[in-house]
């Protein structure tokens, strides 16, 4: 096993260790993900079980549904305002944490890109990565 993934919000309310190596890096140009960001997109690393996750600290939560129907909810601290980290009712053993929200964003290496269709000329992300005009199928 590599060493755990860290992170957490910016002034340290909420913090994560996950011991597992993530099943996707991807870039997701959604709106919802562009308005979150305050940018073009959004970076995330999503982990395959919850159980892999050492959480502390309580996030603030926002549910929001996606294209599909299904509900995802959005964790943020509600001191600094730092998005942390994703779940998602119909996969309730998936997580997914904000790049950015690493303690080390280094680490991360998109493999993939969502909602390539949403995304802004002035987002130039790498052309190289697979890209799928929405989420990609199941």
């Amino acid at each position: 096993m590599s060493r755990p993934y860290t992170g957490g919000c910016a002034c340290g309310a909420i913090r994560y260790e996950i011991s597992a190596e993530p099943m996707v890096a991807a870039d997701c140009q959604c709106r919802d993900c562009q308005r979150r960001s305050g940018t073009g997109h959004g970076s995330y690393l999503t982990f395959p079980r919850l159980d892999d996750v050492k959480l502390t600290g309580t996030a603030a939560q926002w549910d929001i549904a996606a294209d599909s129907g299904n509900v995802k909810t959005h964790a943020f601290c509600s001191t600094c305002g730092t998005p942390v980290y994703l779940t998602f009712k119909a996969m309730p053993d998936l997580f997914t944490v904000h790049a950015a929200s690493l303690d080390e964003p280094g680490r991360y290496s998109p493999q993939m890109v969502f909602y390539r269709a949403r995304g802004h000329a002035w987002d130039r992300i790498d052309p190289s990565l697979t890209a799928f005009e929405g989420m990609p199928p199941g």
